[in-house]
């Protein structure tokens, strides 16, 4: 069936059989940076861009609604998309479960926040601006740094073409571009074999949040997940198992000119290095393979309309409960993304309303990653389940999401605290309080079979994409919120009854009331 299926499964029974390396232990006096350092390479700042959570401000609802317009980007618009999904915002300090408690008033060891979330910590991902003629900068490849909100310039010349070739049709007229990556050993060191999971989910909650911000803006965002990735990591000077390159954005450009045909890429290639601060960098097998495997699937376009019968199946039986209207996601986009948090054992068992739980389910369906092999009749690949504990008129229970009929369907009313408890690995939630837990599910087998191992990527950006909708919301209705991986998928499987119809749980995200009156401090950047 080939590795990513044996990946996929391995994932799904690591709670039960761990994943090697068993006995791996992250040594944190050596970690990696949280952003990558190019010496010597010129860096430019970013314009400052003046945005205003004022009545006029684009709401978070106007994000999640918006299909994209054909409002051209142009550079304030660029920096100001990387600087509220990925530049820091700010510093954490409130007193929380989680296990870094302790470690967080050192600086070495600060909690900066971003906009955009990613798993098990502010992991990152690698964001590459491949600037063509026109672009209110020289032509060249550029790094953003999301420490400085400024771009690194890694090499000179238009190299824009030769992109295009990686890229393929799907480039369209595209003069500029954004690479998404993920250095492995940044998430690696903590998360060693599992990483591959974590990081392609990191790349959803980025191209979730892009889409957010540009449809707000009347822009759009449509990356590219099937090119050249062998290509692409030499035009970028990477070592092609360090790193893996999961998405290509073309950007529509303010005055740009159609690219020329029939003209002979630029030779320039990226020779700089990005210096590594761990004195021990460690190579994980697994994650080598599946990495591997799903590059070099990358170059394999499947036909437009592949995916589509992959989606799950309703369920036929169950009672149903009919939900609200959801309640309004009215604040500014801005506002939610410096708000989002992960709540981290602060819930407490306090009701939300029914109104408020349509509105988290609805966002969370509205996530998507579009692809290039996107057909009409093709179905969302994401079903939601959820566990309901504290909401007001709806029993507590299990239930299937159906978003047509924004609707509950009953799938056991047994109530489900104590399962949810002892089928959390880790001590830093309190799930057993939350008010609701929503399960995204994916048929991943389905997926591989109908596109290959790139399908993999697909998956993963799909569950990304939702969890930072989720997040969003849940920021924009003023509750408490968590997303987590560390849980044991095959029980939650057989709980929801979806081992025999091949959907996988593949993380859970928390909704509820925080507990008043707990500490915080605020240290904000901008």
């Amino acid at each position: 069936m080939g590795y990513a299926h044996d990946y996929a499964t391995a994932i799904m029974h690591r709670g039960r059989i761990p994943m090697p390396p068993e006995d791996f232990v992250p040594n944190w006096g050596d970690a990696p940076r949280r952003h990558k350092l190019y010496p010597g390479a010129v860096t430019f700042p970013l314009p400052d861009v003046a945005i205003t959570a004022d009545d006029d401000a684009p709401t978070v609802a106007d994000g999640f609604a918006a299909a994209g317009g054909d409002e051209p980007f142009d550079l304030p618009s660029l920096s100001a998309m990387l600087q509220f999904s990925y530049a820091l915002q700010g510093r954490r300090l409130a007193p929380t479960a989680n296990t870094d408690l302790v470690s967080l008033p050192a600086y070495q060891y600060a909690n900066w926040y971003r906009g955009t979330a990613s798993g098990g910590g502010l992991y990152p991902c690698s964001t590459y601006w491949v600037a063509g003629p026109g672009a209110e900068v020289s032509p060249g490849v550029y790094y953003y740094s999301p420490a400085q909100h400024g771009m690194q310039r890694l090499v000179a010349g238009d190299v824009v073409e030769r992109l295009r070739r990686i890229v393929g049709p799907a480039a369209d007229d595209a003069s500029q571009f954004l690479v998404v990556g993920v250095k492995y050993w940044q998430n690696a060191f903590k998360y060693n074999s599992f990483s591959y999971h974590a990081v392609s989910m990191d790349v959803g909650t980025t191209l979730q949040t892009w889409r957010t911000w540009a449809g707000a803006h009347g822009r759009l965002i449509n990356p590219v997940l099937w090119f050249d990735q062998g290509d692409l990591s030499d035009l970028l000077g990477l070592e092609p198992d360090a790193e893996g390159l999961f998405a290509v954005v073309p950007i529509a450009w303010a005055g740009a000119q159609a690219p020329a045909t029939g003209r002979e890429p630029g030779r320039g290639r990226v020779v700089r290095s990005d210096r590594e601060r761990s004195k021990v960098v460690i190579e994980f097998p697994t994650l080598t393979t599946i990495h591997r495997t799903t590059a070099a699937a990358a170059a394999d376009r499947p036909a437009v309309g592949s995916l589509a019968g992959v989606g799950a199946v309703p369920r036929a039986d169950g009672a149903v409960i009919e939900l609200p209207e959801p309640a309004g996601l009215t604040m500014p986009l801005v506002t939610a993304l410096r708000r989002r948090r992960s709540s981290f054992g602060r819930f407490e068992g306090r009701p939300i309303s029914a109104a408020e739980l349509a509105a988290a389910l609805a966002a969370s369906v509205a996530a998507r990653v579009p692809s290039e092999i996107d057909g009409p009749d093709d179905g969302t690949l994401v079903k939601l389940y959820v566990f309901v504990n504290h909401v007001t008129d709806v029993p507590a229970g299990v239930y299937e999401y159906a978003p047509e009929a924004n609707a509950l369907r009953l799938v056991s009313p047994d109530e489900p605290g104590e399962f949810l408890q002892q089928s959390y690995f880790l001590a830093n939630y309190n799930l057993e309080q939350t008010a609701v837990v929503i399960v995204p599910t994916v048929r991943t087998h389905a997926v591989l079979d109908a596109v290959g191992a790139r399908g993999y990527n697909v998956v993963n950006a799909a569950i990304g994409a939702v969890s930072q909708n989720f997040y969003t919301a849940a920021a924009a209705l003023g509750l408490g919120a968590g997303v987590a991986l560390g849980f044991d998928n095959i029980s939650y499987a057989e709980r929801l009854g979806t081992t025999v119809t091949d959907e996988a749980p593949l993380l859970i995200m928390l909704l509820g009331h925080e507990r008043a009156g707990g500490g915080d401090y605020r240290y904000e950047l901008g």
